[in-house]
C-alpha cells in the first residue's frame, strides 16, 4: 500500500495518474488529504490553523488506518515537496511505515537556491510573518496560500535556520528513495541531499534523473518514478 502525502497547496485529486499508475502495476495507493486544499474542507483562516504536527498526526492515522486493513501488508509513504517532509516526521516521530520515497523534498534553507536565495528569504523573513499576523493566515496569491499560520511559520523558520520543524534525534532506520528532479528550481539538489541527511547512509538511496521534471507536473507522467521505486523495493527486501 502507497500512501501518498501532497505537496504544499496541492490536494489529494491531483494525484490521480500517480494512483492509476501504481495500481496499474499491481500495487494499491491512496492519496491522503492536504489539510484547507481538500473539496467541503475548511481553508485556512484565523480560526482554522495547524502545524507540521498537526499534518504528521494525520500521516500517522492514516499508516495505522492501513495496517489494520491487513497487518502483514507493506506500507509506504510516498512523500512529494512539503509531503516529503512531513512523511519523514512521521518516520521520526512515530510507528515508522516500513519505507519512503521522497519527490522533489528537500530543506529549503536559503543556502541551498540560486542568487543567495533573495526571494525565499523576503518570502520566510519578511511576507510570512507579516501576512500571518495582519490576517491569520497566509492569503493569495502568496506561494503555498491559503497557507496556515502556523505551519508557514514553521516552514519559514525552515528556511532561515535549514533546520525541520521537528526534533531529529536519531537518523531514520526505515528504507528511503530520495528523489530530485533535474531542473527544479523549487526543490534544488542541494536542498534535497541535506534532506537525504535524515536518513542512515545504509538504507537511503539518492536518485537524480537526467531527463529534466518539472516540480508539479511528473506527476502527470509519474511511469519513470513508479518503474524506479518497484524495483528499488525490491532490492530492499533483498537486503532484509
Amino acid at each position: 500500500m502507497v500512501l501518498i502525502s501532497p505537496a504544499m497547496a496541492i490536494g489529494s485529486g491531483y494525484y490521480r495518474p500517480l494512483v492509476e499508475e501504481l495500481r496499474s502495476r499491481g500495487w494499491e495507493a491512496r492519496a491522503l488529504g492536504r489539510r484547507g486544499f481538500e473539496r467541503g474542507q475548511p481553508r485556512a483562516s484565523r480560526g482554522n490553523d495547524w502545524t507540521y504536527a498537526d499534518e504528521i498526526a494525520d500521516t500517522a492515522d492514516a499508516v495505522a488506518a492501513a495496517r489494520a486493513e491487513r497487518a502483514e501488508r507493506p506500507v509506504l509513504l510516498l512523500g512529494h515537496s512539503l509531503g516529503g517532509q512531513v512523511a519523514a516526521g512521521h518516520q521520526l516521530l512515530h510507528p515508522p511505515a516500513d519505507g519512503l520515497v521522497a519527490v522533489g523534498s528537500h530543506i529549503p534553507h536559503y543556502r541551498h537556491h540560486d542568487y543567495g536565495g533573495v526571494h525565499l528569504l523576503a518570502m520566510a523573513g519578511v511576507i510570512v510573518p507579516v501576512t500571518t499576523t495582519i490576517f491569520g493566515h497566509l492569503p493569495r496569491p502568496a506561494f503555498g496560500a491559503p497557507g496556515a499560520r502556523g505551519l508557514m511559520r514553521e516552514w519559514a523558520r525552515m528556511v532561515l535556520t535549514g533546520r525541520p520543524p521537528y526534533p531529529v534525534e536519531r537518523p531514520i532506520a526505515r528504507p528511503a528513495l530520495v528523489v530530485s528532479l533535474e531542473g527544479d528550481t523549487l526543490a534544488p539538489r542541494r536542498g534535497v541531499d541535506h534532506f537525504a541527511e535524515l536518513f542512515e547512509p545504509g538504507v537511503v538511496r539518492r536518485w537524480h534523473p537526467d531527463e529534466p521534471a518539472d516540480h508539479i507536473g511528473w506527476v502527470r507522467e509519474p511511469a519513470f518514478l513508479v518503474e524506479t521505486m518497484q524495483r528499488w523495493w525490491h532490492d530492499a527486501l533483498q537486503r532484509t
